[in-house]
């Protein structure tokens, strides 16, 4: 897996791993698609922003729908002033 840019410090809310775990779904696989830019269930105002985001260093969002009929985003927080991103979270919708 190619990673399109840098994902900082990788941090998860319980509520995500418990909905990850009962599903089946391995937090690390959807980490990598977010890291590889497929950007998951997203409109295409969405996909475009974070296509935006690779070179402006704004936020970028993706968000899965799994197997238990609930849905995970994950979020890179924008670059710092030093044009580093700090972290990376899994989490609910309703987590935000």
């Amino acid at each position: 897996m190619r990673s399109r840019f840098q994902m900082g410090h990788l941090v998860a809310t319980p509520g995500a791993l418990r909905v990850l775990e009962s599903a089946g779904v391995l937090p690390l696989t959807l980490l990598n698609r977010h890291l590889s830019g497929d950007w998951g269930d997203l409109g295409p105002q969405d996909y475009a922003a974070n296509e935006r985001a690779l070179t402006d260093g704004s936020r970028l969002l993706s968000a899965y729908s799994i197997p238990n009929n609930q849905r995970i985003w994950i979020i890179t927080e924008a670059q710092d002033d030093e044009g580093v991103r700090n972290s990376t979270c899994i989490l609910l919708p309703g987590e935000y």
